[in-house]
């Protein structure tokens, strides 16, 4: 792992890897993270799978839920081509 204990970024890394599912309220409210895209983000630089899915809360507001997954076989495809082409290091 490659994030520090104390930061943000490790406090949703650690609540996804143990397979729940955070929205932007809930990101605030627990952790005080303003932009949980931006952590989302950052977890994924690390090499790890976040994906957001968007529901209708039950007011009729949209909402995007994070969660940690396995990645599909197209994306690590995709991954080897941009390595073998030396677009990423």
């Amino acid at each position: 792992m490659r994030f520090n204990p104390k930061s943000k970024t490790y406090k949703v890394f650690s609540a996804l890897k143990t397979g729940q599912t955070l929205t932007a309220a809930e990101a605030k409210k627990r952790f005080g993270v303003g932009n949980l895209s931006a952590e989302a983000s950052r977890i994924r630089a690390n090499g790890f799978a976040v994906y957001a899915d968007q529901r209708v809360a039950g007011n009729g507001v949209r909402v995007t839920e994070y969660r940690l997954g396995t990645p599909s076989r197209k994306v690590i495809a995709a991954g080897y081509r941009a390595l073998s082409l030396g677009l990423v290091a």
